[in-house]
């Protein structure tokens, strides 16, 4: 499983219960893509 982190797109790779996995654990802290993109670029 790879989490890229670009600056304006996120690419998964893996198997897909472990896509689903992942988004399900960030979809709690995070409830859109844009915030997710902004915390890790360090922006608010």
């Amino acid at each position: 499983m790879k989490i890229i982190i670009c600056k304006n797109r996120i690419i998964i790779t893996g198997k897909a219960w472990e896509i689903k996995t992942k988004l399900r654990k960030y979809s709690k802290k995070y409830h859109y893509l844009t915030e997710w993109l902004a915390a890790v670029n360090g922006r608010q």
